[in-house]
């Protein structure tokens, strides 16, 4: 099993912060790990859905619920895509999507084109990835980026859908 890179304490409190108040929201945790990032919006409120593709973590996370909390929390043991397809193809939508993939595999340059992603984002949402500073973000025309912030190696980029346009702009890169 891959060792697990937890989102560190402070980027996780920028976070909440830049987020405000999540309470009521509907939270989507991609990559989820340990978990953290939706324990966190958890206790904020939200009700969340994880999905960690492999299944002993995502059993970890289903066990550290709090059994008050357990009707607000979906933890899915499901790839990326195949989630992604699950959830659109039940027509949930989020507030939030948190979005923090193993750095350095190439997921900077494939997560926004990932097809449904977009469908999952709710009206007014957001799309927040956590990627290595040293890694390339590539927006595609179904996402606009609004703001981006560094803390150490990590970056959270902040996205949201992009209006329907009739210009069809190619991919652009971020880095």
């Amino acid at each position: 099993m891959k060792a697990v890179r937890p989102t560190a304490g402070r980027v996780l409190l920028a976070l909440f912060s830049i987020l405000g108040n999540v309470d009521g929201g509907r939270f989507l945790d991609l990559f989820a790990g340990t978990g953290r990032v939706g324990r966190a919006a958890l206790e904020r409120g939200a009700s969340v859905t994880w999905v960690e593709s492999l299944r002993e973590r995502a059993q970890a996370i289903e066990r550290a619920l709090p059994a008050d909390a357990r009707r607000r929390a979906v933890v899915l043991s499901l790839e990326l895509r195949r989630a992604i397809a699950w959830l659109g193809k039940r027509g949930l939508q989020f507030d939030v999507i948190f979005a923090d993939p193993p750095y350095h595999e190439g997921w900077g340059a494939s997560l926004l084109g990932v097809r449904g992603l977009e469908g999952l984002l709710a009206r007014g949402g957001v799309l927040v990835a956590e990627h290595s500073v040293r890694e390339e973000l590539t927006l595609t025309p179904a996402w606009e980026l609004t703001s981006q912030r560094d803390y150490g190696e990590s970056r959270l980029s902040f996205l949201r859908a992009a209006e329907a346009r009739t210009d069809q702009a190619p991919a652009q890169t971020l880095v």
